[in-house]
């Protein structure tokens, strides 16, 4: 059963995540990993957190186990240091959750 991750987060430069987009990308596909749903928000009607949100996404993996392993790669951490730290100010983890086929 595949593991889905539902995002917000606060992106304050664009050309800095779109970097860290496009340099993690193939990292995330060779854990069998994707994007599902990718949304700019410009109004947040109700939150759970005092996080600002204007980027909402989910992340697809094969497993649960195959997720963490991904976000504890050196490669990919190495990214996340490098272009997502500068361009991400808050993040909210939504949901995660088993996906039925």
């Amino acid at each position: 059963m595949s593991y889905e991750r539902i995002m917000g987060i606060e992106v304050t430069n664009d050309v800095e995540y779109q970097k860290y987009r496009e340099s993690m990308m193939p990292i995330l596909h060779s854990f069998g990993g994707s994007f599902g749903f990718d949304f700019k928000v410009n109004e947040v009607l109700k939150s759970k957190s005092d996080a600002p949100i204007n980027r909402v996404f989910t992340i697809d993996f094969p497993s649960k186990e195959i997720m963490n392993e991904f976000f504890s790669d050196p490669k990919y951490l190495a990214v996340k240091a490098k272009y997502f730290q500068s361009s991400v100010k808050s993040v909210t983890t939504i949901s995660m959750h088993e996906k039925q086929p």
